[in-house]
């Protein structure tokens, strides 16, 4: 079975145990051999590859790091690799990237890993790593303050947690679940244009799992509430970490009971019933009425591809 992008290459240990450890991590901040990622308003820096086809992430040095004088006690701890080097991320502003003398050359080019991942320009362990980088960013955007007493909170275990000065109260890096599952009756699925879609394009259905479900109830409540399909059988097929914000897609086949579709217009512009060549033809930028599908990006692109078998 393919293996989805954004965040499932695991190329580092996380040294759970140690990151605690603030002298420790203080060590690795400094080390000569530590390696650095940097997040211009969430966007990698990158290196293109000579053609421009194909680029990896831009590491910067322990030495670089400090020259540019960048916020190196608020770097977020990713991992060690086999040889034992602290590999980090340090997000900043476009503001302070474009406010530091001579960084010109470190910060650019700075590109949206959406963008990255629908070009297939990164290695998947380089889209792992940027995915990684990119929801632990944007949670400490958003975790500034303590949700209990409203306070400002800390960055501790190496970006691994945050701490509440007033109330002392803990915070740890979210996980949003989602399930995105692609509905069938054996020989057709359903697919569904969203009204933020680019135009043409068709997907798998998807939502959030609310509090006090489980998997297979949160997908026949999201099909039902947006196609009026009474969903049967769910079957777990594969999961992808989504960094945007910081979501983890379960993807699920979901065999259909009924087939009058209902759509929510609210929720869909769009959604029919596909048979397999139509959904290859989608696949293969072919389809006569010029309907494409989520690219190899997308965990929805794996299900289709099941869907199809190719998988």
């Amino acid at each position: 079975m393919p293996t989805p992008t954004l965040g499932t290459t695991q190329i580092l240990d996380r040294a759970g145990a140690r990151r605690s450890d603030d002298a420790w991590l203080s060590t690795q901040r400094t080390g000569e051999a530590s390696r650095f990622m940097i997040l211009v308003d969430l966007k990698p820096v990158i290196a293109p590859g000579p053609e421009r086809t194909t680029s990896e992430i831009r590491w910067l040095s322990t030495r670089e790091v400090q020259a540019l004088a960048l916020p190196v006690d608020d770097a977020l701890f990713l991992g060690l690799d086999t040889d034992g080097r602290a590999h980090f991320a340090i997000s900043i502003t476009d503001h302070l990237a474009r406010a530091t003398p001579g960084a010109v050359q470190y910060f650019r080019p700075a590109v949206d890993l959406r963008t990255l991942a629908m070009q297939g320009a990164l290695t998947s362990e380089d889209q792992s790593l940027a995915g990684q980088a990119r929801a632990l960013g944007q949670w400490h955007e958003n975790a500034r303050c303590c949700g209990k007493c409203g306070s400002a909170t800390r960055l501790k275990d190496g970006g691994w947690r945050r701490k509440c000065w007033a109330c002392g109260t803990e915070w740890f890096p979210r996980t949003d679940p989602v399930v995105i599952m692609l509905v069938t009756d054996g020989d057709r699925c359903i697919l569904a244009h969203e009204h933020r879609y680019v135009a043409n394009m068709y997907s798998t259905l998807a939502g959030f799992i609310e509090h006090g479900e489980d998997i297979e109830h949160a997908v026949r409540r999201e099909v039902g509430e947006e196609t009026g399909i009474r969903v049967g059988k769910v079957e777990y097929h594969a999961s992808q970490p989504w960094p945007f914000p910081h979501s983890l897609m379960i993807g699920c086949i979901a065999h259909a009971e009924t087939t009058d579709l209902q759509v929510d217009t609210t929720e869909l512009a769009d959604a029919r019933w596909f048979s397999r060549e139509e959904v290859r033809a989608m696949l293969e930028s072919r389809h006569p009425d010029g309907l494409t599908a989520p690219g190899r990006h997308a965990i929805a692109n794996i299900l289709l591809r099941h869907f199809v078998g190719e998988s």
